[in-house]
């Protein structure tokens, strides 16, 4: 069953050598996503499962090992998804679940084995808590990271522009992780997520499928929008 779950935003320029000059603007989401993972790891689990939204073709599970990279974003920087002596062959993983990868990298996971789910952004609300019931269920203590950003519109120079609709969605989807609330993540629409390019939607959703039976407790510790973009780190343990 489900024992813990962090939630973090997955931009590419969590990672500084994509950001370059302006890394320090994320400093504090990156201390935020630190504390995130130090609660996954308190909680012992049996499996980390590292959960994202996926692309066309993205879609399904990614074993230990598998790599990614940030190469598309004008860098040299590649990534594992755990320890693993080395890359498993397949596919490269999604960019949601490659600064997943990074984050424990980062803080130097070794806690517990991990595989990856990349779940479709268009993946429909009750399917989605479906594949969180079966992915709490994968051992006996599960914990999950789940990556996923909020609206894309928050500002004019937002990449989504500007649109009315953003800070409300934000602060709903914000209360619901610091209070791990499971239904209000399971209510979430798919159309105002997809009409403020919100990629957290799905794997919200997966979520809370997870942490149907599980009585988590939520804390929200970070909740800002630095480029127009809602990013959000929480914790449910």
């Amino acid at each position: 069953m489900l024992v813990a779950a962090a939630v973090c935003p997955c931009p590419p320029l969590l990672v500084p050598e994509v950001a370059a000059g302006a890394a320090p603007e994320m400093d504090a989401a990156r201390a935020a996503c630190t504390d995130a993972l130090g609660v996954l790891a308190a909680s012992r689990p049996d499996l980390l499962v590292v959960v994202g939204a996926a692309g066309p073709g993205e879609a399904g599970r990614y074993p230990q090992g598998a790599a990614g990279s940030f190469h598309g974003f004008g860098v040299d920087v590649g990534v594992r998804l755990g320890a693993a002596a080395d890359a498993v062959p397949g596919p490269e993983l999604p960019v949601p679940l490659a600064v997943g990868a990074w984050l424990l990298e980062r803080t130097g996971w070794a806690d517990a084995p991990i595989e990856g789910l990349a779940v479709e952004e268009t993946l429909a609300p009750e399917q989605c808590v479906r594949t969180g019931r079966e992915t709490g269920a994968r051992a006996g203590r599960v914990a999950l990271l789940v990556m996923g950003d909020g609206s894309a519109c928050r500002t004019l120079k937002a990449p989504g522009y500007l649109d009315e609709r953003a800070a409300p969605f934000d602060a709903a989807v914000a209360r619901a992780l610091g209070s791990a609330d499971v239904a209000a993540l399971a209510a979430l629409g798919t159309e105002p997520a997809h009409g403020l390019k919100a990629s957290g939607r799905a794997p919200w959703q997966v979520l809370a499928g997870a942490a149907e039976d599980a009585d988590l407790t939520g804390a929200l510790l970070y909740d800002d929008a630095p480029y127009g973009v809602g990013y959000m780190v929480a914790t449910w343990s």
